[in-house]
């Protein structure tokens, strides 16, 4: 596609006519969920500023589901991420919401490299609020569906000292999986990918041996590039004979979507908590 399209499917903020009461809703339902729940507040799990995490346990012996937020791997953080808490935590799932260093300060390369030391530091230290380190669950929303791509993905966990199967099950929402497009586009002008940075980026190009169960959804009023990459990336999950539940979500753009996850009574919440119950 030319440049002028291209630019067009991978902004989706063209979706909708205003971010600001999206971004709203994330922030001040984020903000009750640390006013009205149990939460530990900037656990740091590495030595930058950034990387640090909002921790909601849910009891001794809980699964977590980590959350990676979204706003195209340039702003956004955990002070957004964790409108879902209650939830989660009345479900008997902790919650781990993280922040990350952002574009174009931090390469992606070193967003990839943190959120993967924040899933090996809750593997090592999760056991303090209570959560099963054997039972890691990570999700997120438009960059943070890419991001828990790369989580999912084969060929890191050694170098971060865990196991293979660390992470249990995986909750992609409108994310980006192939970043060859991104690359060629608009958002490189704070992601700055080369060639090879986008294809070393990419979850398409490293899908695992071994697959977890993942959940790929994605808004009905998504750019029609936004629905392909989801489509895809269920598509080869699938292929490889690994668990997938793929479904368009209706009434939903690219920025409530993910808001589905704090009500139990839609079909993302609920497909969620039920992966994660049963792993």
């Amino acid at each position: 596609m030319d440049r002028a399209t291209l630019d067009r499917e991978y902004a989706p903020r063209n979706t909708v006519a205003s971010l600001d009461p999206y971004l709203e809703r994330y922030a001040a339902q984020s903000a009750e969920m640390r006013a009205t729940l149990p939460c530990h507040l900037d656990v740091a799990y590495g030595p930058s500023e950034p990387e640090v995490m909002d921790i909601f346990p849910a009891g001794v012996g809980a699964p977590v589901f980590v959350y990676i937020h979204g706003g195209y791997w340039r702003v956004l953080t955990k002070d957004e991420s964790s409108f879902m808490a209650r939830c989660f935590t009345e479900s008997g799932v902790a919650l781990a919401a993280l922040s990350y260093a952002l574009a174009p300060g931090a390469s992606l390369d070193e967003i990839v490299r943190e959120c993967r030391a924040a899933i090996a530091w809750l593997h090592r230290n999760g056991d303090e609020f209570g959560i099963d380190p054997d039972r890691i669950f990570v999700g997120g929303h438009s960059a943070g569906a890419h991001l828990t791509g790369m989580l999912v993905s084969g060929g890191w966990h050694e170098a971060f000292g865990v196991p293979e199967n660390v992470i249990k099950g995986g909750i992609a929402v409108s994310g980006l999986y192939d970043l060859e497009p991104v690359r060629l586009g608009e958002p490189n002008v704070w992601l700055r990918l080369d060639v090879e940075a986008a294809a070393r980026n990419s979850p398409m190009l490293h899908l695992p041996e071994n697959g977890c169960p993942l959940i790929v959804a994605w808004g009905d009023a998504e750019t029609s590039e936004f629905k392909r990459q989801s489509r895809d990336y269920a598509a080869a999950w699938a292929a490889r004979g690994f668990p997938v539940n793929a479904f368009e979500v209706p009434g939903r753009n690219h920025y409530d979507v993910i808001l589905d996850l704090a009500d139990p009574s839609r079909r993302l919440a609920a497909d969620s908590l039920a992966m994660i119950s049963g792993g």
